[in-house]
């Protein structure tokens, strides 16, 4: 599967690449030749992106933060470890299963304890311990030396460098120069520092708030407690481990994996619908020790040849981490094939309906042009009108197409040739990536899409219009090729961030956490954060779409594998489930849906609408309704729970109808009649939702039992 490997790169980097900055010249990179493209026509030849450079005066200058050497490349903007280079740096990050804050040349590491509510989740920081060296001036900045998919290496002084590592239960630490004094603090008191060994290369620090780390050092460490809160090691040199013990049991597990350490970890795509995790280690030879969390232990490939250690388990808010051995992980899901259509067809006797509110919607989109700028709106309505397209293509009425076709060449067009006036998509080349020009000097602006955030919301809904239209005029969509694969590299390209390339490598998507992220270059106390799961499914969605418009398998496979790990994540950890167990009792009594999900928290409201707002929160999980919806929603059981949970929100004044189109589709998964009723007698939808879309989904919902698992084809079916 190499091969697919070579072509699915080349595919997302033909476009993603640009003129390189002075640099030491990058190693060669083995390409296989493009794939044939439809009409015997190549793609285009590599020429960088195509959307012309912009200068903007709100993105924070990255060389404070980042090491020299890596300033030559796209750097990352949705990372875990990014507040690590916002403002001052000294937010924490959640890098499982420890919170973590580099400040004032030292490193404190924290297990979170967890704090809820009927409203939020949240993890609470707190300084278990704070490591650094005393030599070192406190006014220097931590700097980024490294990164990869998995890890960061921080140089959190001149004298220590962290391999922070996701999933490790260990926090490794290195000295840099030679022997150094090394400092140990906690706003806990020590009760016991002793070590437990004759060579003094382990220590246990038990403390006043019930809590024992351990410490495993390739050298003797000699600790000594200078008071109740403070130790010092002096003239240490090596690499030095902490690990929080949860339980006595788990010390000689610990023990026995505390000699190998990860330094950095790679996630390949390297066959459809998987996932393969390696990494680096150091140390003694020997088998590495991770933690996985629990979508990775549904995940994980029989005879991938791992050790699942199922008793050493770590608390977090995305479920019990449990300890797995093994250098190499492969993460496999069930495929999932990107449709045009829905996968059961509209009813027979629904089809005259739906056609019926399809011409009615079509002939008024000349009399409805649209009035927005912004790049997320608009995106909705182009969409939109893309969707009557293929909803004409299900029911038989090809000659409303041609007005379609007209519409989007006129609305899409002036987006990708630079003649939009108010708006377009520039390249920002500071951190490697596309703007907006009413994000330049705006934070705000497009909804932050100037400093990186919603990206792939946005880009999604163009994507998803752009692919119709290549698909229903391929002259058109030929032409425009370049700015189409450009938009797609913005946020799924598969290049390794090196001189030379004009995208960050996966800039939206957690290869750990197996979902999106959606916050931007924003410094936030909780970490990253993404709002709604359905936008970003339909992103990737929408990418596979494009891959089969312009026949290009490969791009179809990659968007296909996202859309199934981000689906896949949105049921684990947004979809609430009544008997789920992932939260506590009280959050889950109240909740049906999350509203927001951080890194640090879990969320009831959203960005826009208080948790009261239930059909919003609904809505905003489900938008907009495509076909890949039945893959997001397959559980009847759930819809049922769920819409159950929001019908008395509907009943408040000033629900919008475009809300309630939401829950009435949902409904129509498992009560058809009923929710045809209320959706007829609607007045008004939302602006990238229409009358016509709303009954195609509800004419095309199959028959299914009251409970469990709908027949869903998306795991079987592959169809252009």
């Amino acid at each position: 599967m190499r091969k697919w490997t070579k072509k699915l790169v080349h595919t997302l980097s033909r476009f993603a690449t640009s003129k390189p900055r002075p640099t030491a010249p990058p190693p060669p990179v083995s390409i296989s030749p493009p794939p044939a493209m439809p009409h015997g026509h190549r793609p285009p030849a590599p020429g960088g992106h195509v959307f012309p450079r912009g200068t903007s005066s709100v993105l924070p200058d990255p060389s404070r933060f980042f090491a020299p050497w890596l300033l030559n490349a796209p750097l990352p903007t949705n990372s875990f470890f990014q507040n690590y280079v916002l403002k001052n740096g000294d937010q924490p990050e959640y890098i499982h299963p420890y919170s973590i804050r580099s400040t004032g040349a030292a490193l404190t590491v924290c297990y979170p304890t967890r704090n809820h509510s009927p409203s939020f989740v949240i993890q609470t920081f707190v300084e278990d311990l704070t490591i650094s060296c005393p030599s070192d001036a406190a006014g220097v900045p931590h700097r980024v030396a490294a990164f990869d998919d998995l890890s960061v290496t921080l140089d959190v002084s001149p004298t220590l460098r962290a391999h922070l590592v996701r999933g490790c239960p260990y926090v490794t630490l290195a000295t840099a120069q030679g022997a150094v004094d090394v400092a140990v603090a906690s706003v806990h008191a020590f009760l016991e520092v002793a070590p437990c060994d004759q060579r003094a290369t382990k220590w246990r620090l038990r403390m006043n708030s019930g809590q024992t780390f351990l410490l495993y050092a390739s050298a003797p460490i000699r600790l000594a407690q200078t008071d109740t809160t403070h130790l010092s090691a002096p003239g240490f040199a090596g690499v030095f481990r902490v690990a929080y013990l949860p339980d006595a049991s788990m010390e000689p597990v610990l023990d026995r994996y505390s000699g190998c350490f990860p330094t950095g970890g790679e996630a390949a795509l390297n066959q459809p619908s998987c996932l393969e995790y390696h990494w680096r280690k150091a140390g003694v030879s020997g088998e590495l020790l991770m933690l996985a969390h629990p979508l990775h232990l549904r995940l994980l490939a029989p005879g991938c040849g791992v050790k699942v250690l199922d008793d050493l388990r770590y608390r977090s808010i995305d479920g019990d981490l449990v300890g797995v051995v093994g250098d190499s992980w492969v993460l496999r899901t069930d495929p999932v094939s990107p449709t045009w259509h829905s996968t059961h067809g509209v009813s027979e006797g629904g089809v005259e309906e739906v056609a019926a509110a399809l011409r009615a919607d079509v002939a008024g989109l000349a009399s409805t042009p649209i009035t927005t700028t912004s790049s997320y709106f608009y995106g909705k309505a182009i969409a939109r009108a893309a969707r009557f397209a293929l909803i004409a293509e299900e029911v038989g009425c090809p000659d409303v197409i041609p007005a379609v076709q007209s519409y989007l060449k006129a609305t899409v067009t002036p987006w990708l040739d630079g003649s939009f006036q108010g708006n377009g998509f520039l390249y920002d080349s500071v951190w490697g990536g596309l703007v907006t020009r009413q994000g330049l000097n705006d934070s705000g602006g497009d909804f932050g899409f100037g400093i990186f955030n919603d990206h792939h919301y946005h880009l999604g809904y163009f994507l998803y219009a752009i692919a119709v239209l290549a698909k229903t005029d391929p002259c058109w969509g030929r032409k425009y090729m370049p700015q189409a694969y450009s938009m797609v590299a913005d946020f799924m390209t598969l290049s390794r961030n090196k001189p030379g390339t004009s995208f960050t490598r996966l800039w939206m998507f957690d290869p750990w956490k197996l979902h999106s992220w959606a916050g931007g270059l924003t410094e936030f106390a909780d970490g990253r954060n993404q709002e709604s799961t359905s936008e970003a499914v339909n992103a990737y969605y929408s990418a596979a779409l494009l891959g089969l418009s312009y026949g290009d398998t490969h791009l179809a496979t990659l968007g296909a594998t996202l859309t199934a790990f981000e689906a896949l994540a949105a049921q684990t950890w947004w979809h609430v489930r009544e008997s789920g167990g992932m939260y506590e009792d009280d959050f889950t009594a109240q909740n049906r849906v999350v509203g927001v999900l951080w890194a640090n928290k879990r969320d009831s409201g959203l960005w826009f609408a208080p948790p009261e707002w239930r059909e919003c929160r609904l809505g905003i999980q489900l938008l907009p309704v495509v076909p890949i919806c039945e893959a997001l929603f397959p559980d009847v059981a759930f819809v049922k729970e769920l819409v159950r949970w929001t019908e008395p929100a509907l009943a408040r004044d000033g629900v919008g109808e475009g809300w309630k189109g939401f829950a009435y589709a949902l409904e129509g998964v498992y009560h058809k009649e009923a929710a045809l009723d209320k959706t007829r007698a609607l007045t008004g939808y939302d602006d990238g939702n229409s009358r016509s879309n709303l009954l195609w989904w509800l004419h095309s919902r199959p028959r299914v039992a009251d409970e469990g698992y709908g027949r869903c084809c998306w795991y079987r079916q592959y169809c252009h």
